[in-house]
């Protein structure tokens, strides 16, 4: 395959980092994003079966994707997107920066690895597969390769919910002669191996004969027939690891010989037991280890693609049977395409009143899983597909249960939804208005379904700029859903959250500060001091607190974020590091830059690990570093900083990005700190002239950077020409209003 390969126009295979049963793993580029992934691309489907029977593996492809790309812990692969390309299955992931285990023992020479670190990795694992079994996911593959460790020591589960497609779709060995289907033998629990029902035991039975190989070299029945290491997990009592390495705490040993106890009973009861049991153990073995991951919490957790959404609960399609749809419907191909006509040819009047009237179960069955593939999409981000699909299963619904029944406008709310994330705000505007009145006729005016038509209004008004407008609306909406669901209902709150980040566009810093405060400490107590909104929630006081020059309080909100975001998603994760910027920022703002300048290295050195260098929030950082470095008067050192940050940032963002206009400056005040004034002014008109034809002459920015050329007209004794250009910015701003 050559590195030029491009995967729906979109991620750029690059080098090849590994092959095994399932398919190929490639480093890769998202021309998207513009960061780099690792993109799985999954074996041919197996010839010979017939399509039916391929269509329902694609199909199971894509909900085990979905449950993969549904779970958010440090201690799990991140799965990005998914999909099929040129008749195989891909997976598109975060790109880690490690080795499996697998290959730490191989760089080993398969000799054990330290006790600390076997803790360690013992102990991550076990918070990874806590929070994943509490929500319901067995692994059922649990092997060294796929467990990554970072070059942080961070420990990361691969794979989650796609191995065990392995068996179905025909990527798997097989024992010969035996017909057992199977991946690695040395991992696999004595109720795999029967055939039996499985459950999250017998992935802490998995991880049992890892910790084994791990504290003692090989695997508990480290056999060359693959037929004698079933048997062996069926029927043997393993060795204690003891006998092989006198040196390990017993407290390990224990644990390692429960977890491959034959019958589930009588291993430990879940994972969480497990980390326990560990920590416990490493305490009174006075060994130091690592820090012990807290226990996933049992409050939901959201992705971060959810911040900021204003959805409330969908469509109870209320007036449609209840069907178990058809699991084959919806596939690629058929999800914008109109079903086949369920009716007789008729003349015209028999038509659409009969059709309303007895519309098919099949035919609603493959509306709700088109509405569904619909929804999926827009999980992944993919809005204007996601769009396409909301609209013909809207027209469609229209046609056979009329405008006004609660699936059309379920249709029609998620078409708004697309059309504001595509940046298409006016024509949400519209579709939202539409969808209100509709369930306003059919629901009742203060009915969950369209309170949540107009608060999505509301957030289109204030992307318009329309801010008062917007004021108006969610002021109506909050007092509708405190009457009707109580003040502390989810949705109550969210709408409490969107009027208080309206209050700040409108100025309104102090009433839009406390508002926020409020809904942080009810949204504190229904979802949990961890849970995303309740961060988010906290991020919004902090950038109030900023606002109004409570700088003190700022740092100590956005710290507060931090640390809640490490622990809920961990430390790597693009919200954490998010806030982790912000507290540099309000360092700065302080006037505490030698500290700052310590945050922003280690946060330039965390982005270019998790993200890489030309990732525009890794230049971010960068630039901040570079105006701490100037902030302490070290010039040479910040002018270098802004000159690498700015061409990096033309490559990526492009010349007149304003983000690279940002830098452009920044270069040009180093320059006049060094006493190189005419190198400065030249730049700084540049900046003046592009921020002109980008924002337009009266813009604030524009305004500043020409004030910013009359100044180094004067530093260099051309007053005649500073006092005109003085003269030219202060008419503007009379005549803009600024």
């Amino acid at each position: 395959m050559a590195d030029t390969r491009l995967i729906h126009g979109r991620y750029r295979l690059l080098d090849l980092i590994g092959r095994g049963g399932m398919g190929e793993v490639w480093a890769a580029r998202d021309e998207s994003l513009e960061r780099r992934v690792a993109v799985k691309l999954l074996k041919p489907l197996a010839p010979g079966h017939e399509e039916s029977f391929t269509r329902v593996l694609r199909e199971r492809f894509r909900r085990e994707a979905r449950v993969a790309a549904a779970l958010q812990h440090r201690g799990v692969t991140v799965v990005h997107d998914f999909g099929e390309y040129e008749g195989g299955l891909y997976l598109v992931m975060e790109l880690l920066d490690g080795r499996n285990l697998s290959q730490l023992l191989d760089d080993n020479r398969q000799r054990p690895l330290a006790v600390e670190d076997v803790v360690d990795i013992a102990e991550q694992v076990a918070a990874a597969l806590d929070y994943t079994h509490q929500q319901g996911i067995v692994h059922r593959d649990l092997k060294p390769a796929n467990i990554m460790r970072l070059t942080d020591a961070t420990v990361k589960i691969c794979d989650f919910g796609i191995a065990r497609l392995g068996a179905d779709i025909g990527f798997t060995s097989r024992l010969t002669g035996t017909g057992v289907a199977m991946g690695t033998p040395h991992y696999m629990s004595p109720e795999q191996i029967a055939g039996a029902e499985v459950d999250h035991r017998s992935d802490l039975y998995s991880l049992g004969c890892v910790l084994y190989e791990l504290a003692t070299g090989a695997p508990p029945f480290d056999l060359d027939d693959a037929w004698a290491v079933l048997v062996g997990h069926r029927d043997t009592v393993p060795r204690p690891p003891r006998e092989h390495r006198a040196e390990l705490p017993g407290f390990l040993d224990r644990v390692v010989l429960d977890l491959l106890a034959k019958e589930p009973d009588q291993r430990p009861d879940d994972a969480g037991e497990l980390g326990r049991r560990l920590a416990a153990g490493r305490a009174a073995a006075g060994r130091p280890g690592g820090p012990v991951p807290r226990a996933a919490r049992r409050t939901p957790r959201l992705p971060s693609w959810t911040e900021g959404m204003t959805t409330g609960h969908k469509a109870t399609r209320a007036f449609s049977p209840a069907i178990d749809p058809d699991p084959t419907a919806g596939l690629t191909g058929e999800w914008t395409a109109p079903p086949a006509d369920p009716y007789r040819a008729g003349g015209a009047s028999a038509s659409r009143e009969a059709e309303r009237a007895a519309p098919t179960a099949k035919a609603l069955a493959a509306l709700d899983s088109r509405h569904g593939a619909g929804l999926s999409l827009g999980r992944l981000g993919r809005w204007a597909e996601a769009g396409e699909v909301h609209r013909a299963v809207a027209a469609e619904r229209a046609h056979l249960l009329g405008p006004d029944h609660p699936d059309t406008l379920a249709s029609r709310y998620e078409m708004g939804f697309t059309l504001s994330r595509t940046g298409r705000a006016a024509d949400a505007l519209r579709e939202f208005g539409k969808v209100a009145e509709g369930r306003a006729r059919s629901l009742g005016p203060d009915h969950p379904e369209t309170l949540d038509a107009r608060q999505e209004t509301a957030y289109v008004l204030g992307r318009l700029g329309r801010h008062f407008e917007a004021h108006q609306v969610y002021v109506a909406v909050l007092a509708a859903r405190e009457r009707t669901q109580g003040p502390e209902d989810p949705d109550t709150l969210r709408c409490r959250h969107n009027l208080a980040f309206n209050l700040s566009r409108l100025g309104r810093l102090e009433e839009s500060c406390a508002m926020a405060q409020d809904v942080a400490a009810a949204r504190a107590r229904v979802l949990g001091p961890g849970h995303p909104e309740t961060l988010v929630t906290q991020y919004e006081v902090a950038y109030a607190l900023g606002l109004l020059g409570r700088w003190v309080e700022a740092l100590a909100a956005y710290r507060e974020v931090a640390r809640g975001r490490a622990v809920a998603l961990g430390r790597d994760h693009p919200d954490t590091l998010a806030a982790r910027y912000e507290i540099g920022i309000s360092l700065g703002r302080l006037g505490r830059s030698p500290e700052a300048l310590e945050l922003y290295r280690e946060l330039v050195a965390d982005r270019l690990r998790v993200s890489g260098p030309e990732d525009p929030e890794t230049l971010r950082a960068r630039h901040g570093l570079g105006v701490n470095l100037g902030r302490l008067a070290r010039w040479e050192e910040a002018l270098k900083e802004a000159r690498e940050v700015c061409a990096l940032r033309i490559r990526v963002l492009g010349p007149e990005h304003l983000d690279t206009l940002v830098s452009r400056r920044e270069v040009a005040v180093g320059l006049g700190w060094l006493g190189r004034w005419p190198e400065a002014l030249d730049v700084y008109r540049k900046v003046a002239e592009a921020r002109e034809r980008v924002l337009g002459a009266d813009h604030p920015d524009a305004l500043a950077s020409r004030n910013d050329e009359a100044n180094c007209l004067e530093q260099l004794g051309r007053g005649p020409e500073a006092v005109e250009l003085y003269r030219k910015v202060a008419a503007l701003r009379r005549s803009g209003h600024h």
